[in-house]
């Protein structure tokens, strides 16, 4: 998954302003403690990623 669809789907399921804030302020722990701007700086797979945002706010499965 490409870094731009990845903010596409958060910004299509949180809005874009709650996106932006959970990207650079929410740490989940599926990433081991990191932020989603942290876990993009570190390599971690855009996929994986929404995989972990998914998982921490119960997206429906149909929107993963």
């Amino acid at each position: 998954m490409r870094i731009t669809v990845f903010r596409r789907l958060m910004a299509e399921e949180f809005g874009a302003g709650r996106a932006d804030v959970l990207s650079q302020d929410h740490v989940f722990s599926g990433l081991d403690g990191r932020t989603v701007e942290q876990a993009l700086t570190a390599g971690v797979p855009a996929k994986e990623i929404w995989r972990a945002v998914c998982a921490a706010f119960d997206v429906p499965p149909e929107r993963r």
